[in-house]
């Protein structure tokens, strides 16, 4: 990156956007994700993928896919509030570090664009954790409902140990007087439960998720959208930018998978029928592989895959388009290829 100044603002909104539309895309299959990767030996509700989307819309409705027990599309709602700004940070953090990392104009060695995406990732981790830890509290709801419903599970099904709130935001008896309990609820619980630390349960996996995604997408996605580039001062067509921006964020997702299984466990408050409870990330990687096996750790690395693609080939359409640079007057859209 050249040593031309940049506008944060614009970075910013930029972010934010491609968070908006991405998450809007993509977040049934999110919640696929969740699901499979909460999913226990033994006791699978869900075979793959499509299986999980298809029950999903039987037994919740198409809005299912984008909503739990809580109220019509508070999941989504947690992910759309909390995404944006986390997409904006990441992005717009990653941008400031290359920036700053860039020498009289030269390019950046890889090095630096790792140093440059680690930092992004560990900044972006102040919003990544509470919207995780409240988005993964709704999206599983479904999945314990589901396991409550399968034969032989009814009678041996025991949640763990929570607050009041909690629990009946995991009412999963099949009632039509279930209570709906919002994201925000269960934040006020937690807190006052638990304090702010409540609601940075799994910030160490998180950390572990966050920090090596970023530090293998930006520059594989710099250097993948670089080929797209006919000279050294063009830039890439928006097409080159979108699927660089699709494979080095399916790449770096699959990548970082294990952690991201790991994520989910520890931040799941509620447990299903002989589901087991982790004290930390060792606790946890040590029971998944001693009762699961490896293979336990690559639970939703296609959904992963599928979610992360598209939000980051459309977070980079967004910067080449210039949404945030047209929104504070800076310059017209850039909807042409140069």
């Amino acid at each position: 990156m050249s040593q031309q100044q940049i506008s944060l603002p614009a970075k910013l909104i930029n972010g934010g956007i491609a968070g908006i539309v991405g998450v809007t895309c993509v977040f049934p299959i999110d919640l696929a994700k969740t699901r499979l990767q909460n999913q226990r030996k033994g006791q699978q509700v869900y075979k793959n993928l499509m299986d999980c989307l298809i029950k999903t819309v039987r037994s919740e409705g198409y809005f299912g896919m984008y909503r739990d027990v809580g109220p019509p599309w508070d999941s989504a709602a947690v992910n759309l509030t909390l995404v944006t700004p986390e997409k904006a940070i990441k992005l717009a953090a990653n941008d400031f570090f290359r920036h700053h990392l860039a020498k009289d104009g030269k390019g950046l060695t890889v090095f630096k664009e790792m140093l440059a995406g680690c930092g992004a990732g560990m900044c972006q981790v102040i919003i990544t954790t509470p919207m995780e830890m409240l988005k993964i509290q709704l999206q599983d709801a479904g999945r314990l409902a589901a396991q409550q419903r399968m034969p032989g599970i009814l009678a041996s099904n025991k949640l763990a140990p929570t607050n009041a709130v909690l629990s009946r935001s995991y009412n999963v008896v099949p009632s039509s007087s279930a209570q709906a309990v919002s994201a925000t609820q269960i934040a006020k619980e937690l807190l006052l439960t638990k304090g702010i630390q409540g609601l940075y349960k799994g910030l160490g996996a998180t950390l572990m998720r966050d920090v090596p995604f970023s530090i293998v997408y930006f520059p594989l996605f710099a250097n993948l959208n670089r080929l797209g580039k006919q000279s050294e001062g063009d830039v890439a067509p928006f097409y080159w930018s979108f699927v660089s921006g699709c494979v080095a964020g399916s790449t770096a997702a699959v990548a970082v998978n294990p952690c991201d299984v790991v994520k989910t466990r520890l931040q799941s408050l509620s447990k299903g029928a002989n589901e087991e409870t982790y004290s930390g990330v060792l606790d946890c990687v040590r029971k998944i592989m001693k009762r699961e096996g490896p293979s336990a750790f690559l639970k939703g690395a296609g959904c992963r895959a599928l979610v992360i693609a598209p939000l980051f080939g459309i977070a980079q359409v967004m910067y080449f388009v210039g949404v945030g640079e047209f929104i504070l007057g800076q310059s017209p859209f850039n909807l042409l290829s140069p």
